[in-house]
């Protein structure tokens, strides 16, 4: 449209300046039609007498008879000086000063005798006159003499300046509907890439599984590799996860054996290999979780709403900690959706959840809400004791505890932490309005 833009302006542009020019070159044109026809007046008109005196010719034009009319005629003749005696004029110049000679002076009309020179030269009252000048010989003269006509040319720039304004008007309204019909052109035929991403859009936010809009001919291949190409990532996805759990399958079972013989030994290193294994096996579950988290992050498509995942895991603990009087008062929109898989935000929520519930005295909060398109924010509160501010980053530390004696290995807010960094998320504490500890977390969103 820019493109369009420019070359449609410089081309009215051009085309005006040259309308406006071949306007003023013919209306002067026909100007100098006018004086040379008066020319051929005067000198169909003028006489010499037997002494060789000039006769005024007597023209028709009442124009000539007026003073200061803007119509004029003189007849001289070249002196020896260069210049040119006036001999007689026309009623109309009154007292003013006589017609001036071409910029050549009396030598150009000397050396293209016969041939009428036009020009422009100021007249009488400020008047811009155009003037047009003629050298002839006439009957029982020696002499030459000049023939001089010139009328005011007022009217013609009045004119020309009259047609360079409508021509403007009429090119700028050309202009605009010129801009108008590319603006619908390329809006109507760009309406199909507009769809199109629309439907990226919708796939992209899980409102879709493919493209299925009815595309031209020139769109159609892009959208079938587009489709091609969600496929396939839906593909990778699923073999990553196949792998994921094939790995996870593979390590659990030598571990789950290697717990149970420990066990039926008793002793120092039935002691050791058991806290070994249930290390091992908490950093198993722990990477093989963010495994599954990254693999589904990378996928289109998935939403998950808010909304039933914290009533159901309010429901849950609450059963849990039923012993403390746990009560968790939580508040989520229902148009509000996680972009990725239930599991993950079950997992990621309900760390923090359940975290709080171990420490608080009977009061948990959680907040879902909306602060961008693509960006959505739980606050998980309790009434606990909650944490200092120099322990809050070691907190998100894998394997961290600050109470030992604590059930737990440690890692439920590094796995949060890991979750929600797999999502481009992240976990932030702070201090809770119930005095306890705040955690928040910002999770990507999809938008209605």
């Amino acid at each position: 449209m820019l493109l369009a833009g420019l070359w449609s302006l410089a081309v009215l542009v051009i085309a005006g300046v040259a309308l406006t020019l071949y306007f003023s070159r013919a209306a002067e044109a026909r100007f100098d039609r006018g004086l040379a026809e008066q020319i051929d007046n005067l000198s169909a008109g003028v006489g010499v007498d037997v002494d060789g005196a000039i006769i005024a010719p007597s023209l028709a034009d009442t124009r000539t008879l007026r003073g200061f009319s803007g119509k004029y005629w003189s007849i001289a003749e070249p002196t020896r000086e260069g210049r040119l005696r006036e001999i007689v004029r026309s009623v109309s110049l009154v007292d003013a000063a006589p017609l001036p000679p071409p910029p050549g002076g009396v030598r150009a009309l000397a050396l293209h005798p016969g041939v009428t020179q036009f020009y422009s030269a100021e007249g009488p009252d400020n008047q811009r006159l155009r003037v047009g000048a003629l050298q002839v010989r006439l009957p029982r003269r020696v002499d030459p003499v000049v023939l001089l006509a010139a009328e005011d040319s007022g009217p013609l720039s009045v004119d020309t300046r009259r047609f360079a304004i409508v021509t403007v008007i009429t090119l700028v309204a050309l202009g605009a509907g010129l801009m108008l019909a590319v603006l619908l052109q390329v809006r109507l035929g760009l309406q199909p890439l507009f769809a199109l991403r629309r439907e990226v859009a919708a796939v992209r936010r899980g409102k879709a599984e493919r493209l299925e809009g009815d595309y031209p001919v020139e769109l159609s291949p892009l959208a079938g590799e587009l489709n091609a190409l969600v496929a396939h990532n839906q593909e990778v996805v699923e073999r990553q996860r196949t792998h994921v759990g094939n790995l996870a399958h593979a390590l659990k079972t030598p571990l789950s054996v290697m717990l149970t013989e420990a066990g039926q030994q008793p002793g120092k290193l039935s002691e050791v290999v058991t806290r070994q294994a249930e290390v091992m096996r908490g950093q198993v579950d722990h990477h093989l979780r963010r495994a599954r988290a990254a693999a589904r992050a990378q996928s289109l498509g998935e939403r998950t709403a808010v909304a039933p995942v914290l009533d159901e895991l309010a429901r849950t603990l609450e059963k849990i900690f039923r012993n403390k009087g746990v009560v968790i008062d939580w508040r989520a929109p229902d148009d509000l959706y996680f972009q990725g898989e239930k599991q993950d935000l079950l997992e990621i929520v309900g760390n923090v959840m359940e975290n709080a519930g171990k420490w608080c005295t009977g009061r948990i909060r959680v907040v879902a809400t909306p602060i961008s398109e693509e960006r959505l924010q739980i606050v998980v509160e309790d009434d606990g004791p909650g944490i200092s501010p120099d322990q809050r980053g070691e907190m998100l530390r894998r394997g961290a505890r600050l109470d030992e004696n604590a059930p737990g290995s440690g890692l439920g807010l590094s796995i949060v932490d890991d979750l929600a960094r797999a999502y481009g998320g992240s976990v932030s504490l702070g201090e809770a309005s119930l005095r306890g500890l705040s955690v928040n977390l910002e999770l990507p969103r999809v938008s209605d």
